[in-house]
């Protein structure tokens, strides 16, 4: 039996769930925006079962957004473009 949490919170997200293809790959993205994460989006790849805690800032550093995802850099590229117009406005047309 667990007698210690270090943290145990139920709160309403925005979830988007997207498919969409590039000229490099197709990606099926799951985006949750929280107040967990200072900001910054819960963004899930479900092709590769990989995620990371992505925001404005991330979106900038070269190459992280594939790495986090499991993508090939150009692929990242294609997800850093979409994710530029969900992640920059908040929760946007989530609300």
């Amino acid at each position: 039996m667990i007698d210690f949490f270090l943290y145990d919170d139920t709160e309403d997200t925005h979830s988007r769930y997207v498919g969409f293809a590039g000229d490099h790959g197709r990606y099926d993205l799951a985006i949750v925006h929280t107040g967990r994460f200072f900001g910054k989006a819960l963004v899930l790849n479900t092709q590769s079962n990989r995620f990371g805690i992505i925001g404005t800032d991330d979106l900038n550093e070269e190459g992280y957004t594939a790495h986090i995802l499991g993508l090939e850099p150009e692929q990242g590229e294609e997800v850093e473009d979409f994710l530029r117009q969900v992640i920059v406005t908040g929760m946007g047309d989530m609300e």
